[in-house]
């Protein structure tokens, strides 16, 4: 499995979510992009990304002053 990571921090919406999905598209199916986000509508953004691609959002939690994203690439 690969990691890739992304930091998004001091992006405003939608740019985290395209950037994400820009990388997750180089990635292949069981990968992770570990992405960290600090804007506010990324909490309802990128869940809803993931559902909406076939996406895995595997784990979220604040690290670090920003919201840190575990999303496992779907098939």
């Amino acid at each position: 499995m690969k990691i890739e990571k992304l930091d998004a921090t001091g992006l405003l919406c939608p740019l985290p979510v395209l950037k994400a999905r820009k990388r997750l598209a180089a990635l292949a199916p069981g990968d992770q992009l570990h992405m960290r986000a600090d804007d506010p509508a990324a909490v309802i953004d990128v869940p809803h990304f993931c559902s909406e691609a076939g996406h895995e959002l595997t784990d979220s939690r604040v690290e670090d002053g920003a919201e840190l994203y575990v999303i496992t690439k779907g098939a």
